[in-house]
């Protein structure tokens, strides 16, 4: 790319959470970034970076997200970091719980992948799902979540096969634990104390993301595994 080429043109989701602000601050050093999220006193602070505009969007307000894409002509990178967590067993969790985590952690990101793909195709672009290890391993007390990350990673590796002919690069991440405010809720809700150095920071997801996305026009990084290290617990 030659100074005089207008810069890639990166949507993220979930960007007023940690991981999805960290993604945005990381791709803002070459990329213009349109930030997607609900807080709307952070989605200004966001606004106020250089090379980013930030959207406010309800991702499952699937009647208007057309317009919260409107004139998105160019799209190179799709980070889809918007999602919720509860722990919850089979027996006790309710139709509630069950939709509110199925319609944000995949029923949204399948339409916002829908409605993007014409300019990911032109771009030749990446789509990188923020997924977890609960999208490899399913585990006791967390038969919502795990089943919502499940159907993501099945998500992004039909989207695979299907837009690899055109260019198209998708990759899912996988962090363990990560220091944010979703894990000081979980943390909390099972009455445990929060020590943020047992946590994966926010940052070294978004550089695996990065990694994903600078993977080159002759490869493509499909599944990343992100864990914490054990000296660093």
């Amino acid at each position: 790319m030659t100074a005089s080429d207008p810069r890639p043109v990166a949507v993220v989701t979930g960007a007023t959470g940690g991981i999805g602000r960290a993604c945005v601050a990381d791709l803002a050093r070459d990329h213009d970034v349109v930030a997607l999220g609900r807080d709307a006193a952070q989605l200004a602070e966001l606004d106020a970076l250089p090379h980013v505009t930030a959207r406010a969007a309800d991702l499952t307000d699937f009647a208007a997200l057309p317009g919260v894409v409107e004139g998105l002509g160019r799209v190179d990178v799709l980070v889809h970091s918007a999602a919720v967590a509860g722990r919850t067993t089979v027996e006790s969790a309710s139709v509630d719980e069950w939709r509110s985590q199925l319609e944000l952690n995949v029923v949204a990101p399948a339409e916002l992948t829908r409605l993007l793909l014409p300019a990911l195709r032109a771009a030749r672009g990446t789509v990188v799902f923020i997924n977890s290890g609960s999208g490899l391993t399913a585990r006791a007390g967390d038969a919502v979540y795990a089943a919502s990350k499940f159907a993501l990673r099945a998500l992004a590796d039909s989207l695979r096969q299907e837009v690899e002919p055109d260019g198209v690069a998708v990759g899912s991440v996988h962090p363990g634990p990560v220091d944010t405010q979703m894990q000081r809720d979980i943390q909390a809700a099972l009455g445990n104390e929060y020590v943020p150095g047992r946590y994966i920071r926010p940052e070294s997801v978004a550089a695996a993301v990065r990694a994903v996305v600078d993977a080159g026009e002759d490869a493509q990084l499909t599944t990343v595994s992100v864990r914490p290290r054990a000296e660093a617990r």
